[in-house]
């Protein structure tokens, strides 16, 4: 027998949890299928897990400049089994909250693999489930590259799996998770070699955000190679691991090497052509600007989409879908314009809206761009300290600012702020008009000239 729900969602994570909440919230029947660890990858091997090892690779800097500071520390050891240790007790409670909380909202845990019967039905474990509304969340994986030796590597799931900390390790990508993982197994102690296919990481990003990372990576002792691509890994009878790369270049003495180089949308086992929904050629599912997909009545949020993969933005698309669909609400979508994000490298980055690049080849000559660089009043006297880098861009004779980008220490929490008033339309006036707080760097941001 077929049990009937108002609404399915399709994984566990951010997206698929937000919108069976919201659907219950507003009085419907909903339930939940995940195959794993229920919070999906932001809880369980993203988002959550990373945080907790940038607090700590961040406590080991601090650690460093304490002396600078007066103090007169003796650090004795890292114990890196301890911390992975009570992250993953951190992760268990938020898992056994999560149950907790499903389950006081009436809201029904179905565990195993969903796959399509029709456009109503999907099948789990042999059991069938039908819906009025499918929100298809299952989240994405990590990319490993089809070279010979490439199961040498780990992925950023090995990574949060690791129960000994590296001690030297190749990490392959340009992206946000790969300067991530380098930067904080760099602050920890490890040897780091970052390998880049191109002359930079973080392409999409402000020039700004990516020079300045780049150079301070290199002063803290990440060793950063342009222009690597990797063809084959070799094990040697001791387990370390050796890079063939192209042009005959070799890397070797590593004992990890940890694959960044993109994910991809956990969609290929979901049986979608038995419901006739519509993918393109990298597994993602299209949607318009209301989450549907080509089928009505089935909708996709999150990563799976292949829109701006971040967790607020799957959380806020599924709220928006579910007050659409049971509030009455017609016209509720997520606006995926100045969407803000942070990356947590070292020093961390914050940015929202348009990067100067892409504001020029929008507005042309209407561009203006305020920007600075200076040494934070916490890094004035210490022997490893960071820059910092901020950039307003701005267009138009008003001097809206469409673009606010910000690297260095306490960029993560400036940011948010900045971005409501960007999201507000703030001018550069408005910034200039906003009494600066003293002293901050975030002050830089409203006194820029």
């Amino acid at each position: 027998m077929t049990k009937h729900y108002d609404l399915i969602a399709i994984g566990a994570g951010s997206g698929g949890l937000s919108a069976a909440e919201r659907a219950a919230m507003h009085g419907k029947t909903a339930a939940v299928i995940e195959v794993g660890r229920i919070g999906g990858t932001c809880v369980n091997i993203g988002c959550v897990p990373k945080k907790v090892m940038w607090n700590a690779a961040s406590i080991a800097a601090a650690l460093r400049d304490a002396a600078d500071y007066g103090f007169d520390v003796m650090l004795n050891d890292f114990d890196w089994t301890q911390l992975v240790g009570a992250r993953e007790g951190y992760i268990r409670n938020i898992n056994d909250w999560y149950r907790t909380y499903l389950k006081d909202s009436n809201i029904d845990l179905i565990e195993g693999y969903a796959r399509f019967v029709d456009q109503r039905t999907v099948e789990v474990n042999g059991r069938r489930y039908s819906a009025d509304h499918i929100v298809i969340a299952p989240g994405g994986k990590p990319l490993v590259p089809a070279i010979p030796g490439a199961e040498y590597g780990i992925t950023s799931d090995g990574f949060f799996a690791l129960q000994a900390q590296p001690r030297r390790v190749a990490v392959v990508g340009a992206g946000y998770i790969a300067v991530e993982l380098a930067g904080l197994l760099n602050s920890l102690g490890s040897e780091v070699d970052l390998l880049l296919r191109r002359q930079h990481f973080l392409d999409s990003f402000d020039a700004v955000l990516r020079e300045t990372l780049m150079e301070e990576m290199v002063n803290h002792g990440v060793n950063i190679l342009p222009n690597i691509n990797v063809e084959r890994v070799e094990k040697g009878d001791g387990g370390q691991l050796k890079l063939h790369c192209g042009g005959g270049h070799e890397l070797d003495g590593f004992d990890t090497v940890i694959w960044a180089i993109g994910r991809a949308p956990n969609s290929a086992d979901l049986n979608l052509a038995a419901a006739g929904i519509a993918v393109d050629d990298n597994g993602y599912i299209p949607t318009d600007a209301y989450q549907n997909t080509s089928v009505a009545g089935i909708y996709a949020v999150g990563d799976v989409t292949g829109r701006a993969q971040l967790t607020p933005v799957a959380i806020a698309a599924a709220r928006r879908l579910g007050d659409r669909l049971f509030g009455g609400q017609g016209e509720r979508k997520l606006d995926y314009d100045n969407i803000p994000t942070v990356v947590f490298s070292h020093p961390p980055i914050g940015t929202v809206g348009l990067s100067e690049g892409e504001a020029r080849r929008l507005h042309g000559d209407a561009v203006k761009v305020y920007q600075t660089r200076f040494t934070p009043m916490y890094h004035a006297f210490a022997r490893h300290g960071s820059k910092t880098a901020m950039k307003l861009v701005c267009v138009g004779a008003q001097e809206k600012v469409v673009g606010c980008h910000i690297i260095g220490q306490g960029a993560d929490e400036m940011l948010q702020g900045f971005a409501v008033a960007i999201k507000m339309g703030a001018t550069k006036r408005d910034f200039d008009n906003t009494v600066a707080i003293h002293p901050t760097s975030s002050e830089e941001l409203v006194t820029m000239r």
